[in-house]
């Protein structure tokens, strides 16, 4: 199938191409937004071949020097390499770094701000004294009609702006839609890129875990059989746990995260699990409040 895209009623552009699917919003001088939308538009039908090209190698254990040729796949590669002592392959940053791929085509002049949203790994661009503000939903099992129609509610939302220097979001977990090996509903990272934010979001993800028996886990390739993680059991359900178990996943998860941090790789996090957080930093993510088991899916709204 083609590449196919659609404006929306607000303004805002769909792409979708194979199991990319894709939310773009730019504000500013409207010509200049126009071509811009033109210019993601013409990279974006490309994106998807490029990247199958390369799929096996994309799908091998980060090691040694990078192989890879394509602007996005050395990109993904990249932003995995700092986790090369852990497994961890280049399609842990997929989605964020063809988000990545795509805000350069905003940078220009006329442009004050841009957001593009892959499923929930955003990437943005920023112009001086511009600010975006990104909204969680925890749970979209509970989306519903109405709930559309009236507005969704959120579970936090917190405001980036153009002093900072994030210019990447992205949210794992086991409940959404990669696989993962631990036990948190949701990890929200906020980076400089969002191929950065996309992998640390996976590591950190990982590492909020605890060994139980109630925990039900398969091996990837019994999910999907050219699952880059193969035999490595992923996370299939976990049941309400004690809330002191919760409290030692999150910990280990903080742990993991606090030192991405402390290492430049990430500007902070906030780790959801059953009702409870955990955050490196409680200014910048205060305002997640989860009113529900917790889901990645990250919104930016004007």
């Amino acid at each position: 199938m083609d590449a196919q895209r659609t404006r929306l009623p607000d303004g805002r552009w769909h792409f979708q191409h194979g199991p990319i699917d894709i939310v773009i919003g730019a504000h500013g001088d409207p010509a200049a937004v126009e071509g811009a939308h033109e210019d993601a538009w013409l990279r974006f039908r490309g994106i998807l071949g490029e990247l199958v090209q390369e799929l096996p190698l994309l799908r091998r254990p980060v090691q040694g020097v990078c192989p890879l040729q394509g602007t996005v796949a050395r990109r993904m590669w990249n932003a995995c390499q700092p986790y090369k002592n852990s497994f961890i392959t280049p399609m842990a940053a997929v989605a964020g770094s063809v988000a990545q791929e795509l805000i350069s085509c905003y940078s220009g002049s006329g442009v004050g701000r841009a957001w593009v949203n892959n499923g929930g790994d955003i990437a943005l661009h920023l112009a001086p004294s511009q600010s975006v503000r990104i909204g969680l939903y925890a749970d979209l099992a509970h989306l519903d009609l109405n709930e559309l129609r009236g507005g969704i509610r959120t579970d936090g939302q917190f405001e980036i702006s153009s002093l900072l220097p994030v210019r990447g979001v992205a949210t794992s977990g086991w409940r959404g839609r990669s696989f993962s090996l631990g036990i948190a509903d949701s990890v929200t990272v906020l980076a400089r890129t969002a191929s950065e934010a996309d992998a640390a979001a996976t590591v950190i993800a990982n590492a909020v875990n605890l060994a139980d028996p109630r925990i039900q886990r398969r091996p990837a390739r019994e999910l999907k059989d050219d699952s880059d993680l193969g035999d490595l059991p992923v996370t299939v359900d976990v049941p309400p746990l004690e809330p002191a178990l919760v409290q030692q996943a999150l910990r280990a998860g903080l742990k993991r995260a606090q030192a991405l941090r402390a290492a430049g790789l990430i500007w902070s996090a906030a780790l959801i699990c059953q009702n409870q957080i955990a955050s490196t930093d409680t200014s910048a993510m205060g305002m997640l409040e989860p009113h529900r088991s917790s889901q990645q899916a990250g919104s930016v709204f004007a």
